[in-house]
């Protein structure tokens, strides 16, 4: 089974399944620009409660032999311009959170393992939506959209942000992201002592760590400080998530009054994050 769809960018993806036959996955890959394999669920328990007539190893099969096809042709188009293109923009893949029991710190392992064994593009997030007269296994009641959300937002800090996976589920509580805060400030607030940082001396890695820089403000910061030495107000001008950062940094004429406890910060961090709702922040 295939399907096309076309994202924002005008790419073809093409979403099959494992089952699927190999030549006709070989030949969607030589028109579409990405092909996408369902894991469908986070955790293989889930999938075998839920969708036991799926296989979580012919999946895992599957994506494999996608990768190593894309791998293959990379090689060949690097010998031969004649070469066809194979899926040049890589694999992604779906799951579906809330249909089972999986944590969000099951979530981001699940998708950062994929991202590790097939060299993944994007992993997608569907929040369970019931419908009438389905199984008796399924659970009534949608998960929030905000959830959703919050996983895009993990999985954006291991993409681009240098994030490792047991960091960002240090994020966490029992297992869940919070929903009134990202996840980037929710891991902040539990590792004070790493702040304030310095943005006129700090590596990159640790600016993407402060909260409301995004890559493209901490790029901005690590240029314009080659010249001179930034202010506040210089910072301003390179992100619209200056109220959450201010607790966090240090500049030329800023430093923080005090490390305020997490429990009295955190109010106004939540206040600053609904004035200005990020994904990349």
């Amino acid at each position: 089974m295939l399907r096309t769809e076309h994202d924002f960018r005008g790419y073809i993806h093409l979403k099959t399944i494992p089952d699927a036959d190999p030549a006709l996955i070989e030949q969607a890959a030589l028109y579409a620009d990405r092909l996408s394999i369902n894991v469908e669920l986070p955790t293989e328990p889930g999938l075998a409660r839920l969708a036991p007539e799926k296989s979580a190893a012919r999946i895992r099969t599957a994506m494999r032999e996608l990768k190593d096809g894309i791998i293959d042709n990379k090689d060949a188009r690097r010998k031969y311009r004649s070469a066809p293109k194979f899926a040049p923009a890589g694999q992604s893949t779906q799951m579906i959170v809330g249909a089972d029991a999986a944590t969000d710190s099951e979530v981001v392992a699940s998708a950062s393992g994929l991202y590790g064994s097939f060299g993944l593009r994007r992993v997608y997030y569907s929040a369970f939506s019931p419908i009438p007269d389905a199984s008796a296994v399924l659970p009534l009641v949608r998960p929030p959209l905000m959830r959703e959300h919050r996983l895009y937002q993990a999985d954006w800090l291991l993409r681009f942000y240098g994030f490792t996976t047991p960091e960002v589920q240090a994020a966490t509580d029992d297992g869940m992201l919070p929903l009134d805060i990202d996840p980037k400030t929710a891991w902040a607030l539990k590792h004070r002592a790493t702040f304030p940082v310095d943005i006129n001396r700090a590596p990159r890695e640790s600016l993407l760590r402060v909260p409301g820089l995004g890559v493209r403000a901490v790029g901005g910061i690590v240029r314009a400080r080659r010249h001179r030495q930034l202010r506040l107000e210089d910072v301003a001008r390179l992100t619209r998530g200056l109220d959450r950062l201010r607790p966090f940094i240090v500049a030329a004429d800023w430093r923080p009054l005090a490390l305020s406890d997490s429990a009295v910060l955190r109010p106004k961090l939540v206040k600053a994050e609904r004035a200005q709702l990020e994904l990349f922040g």
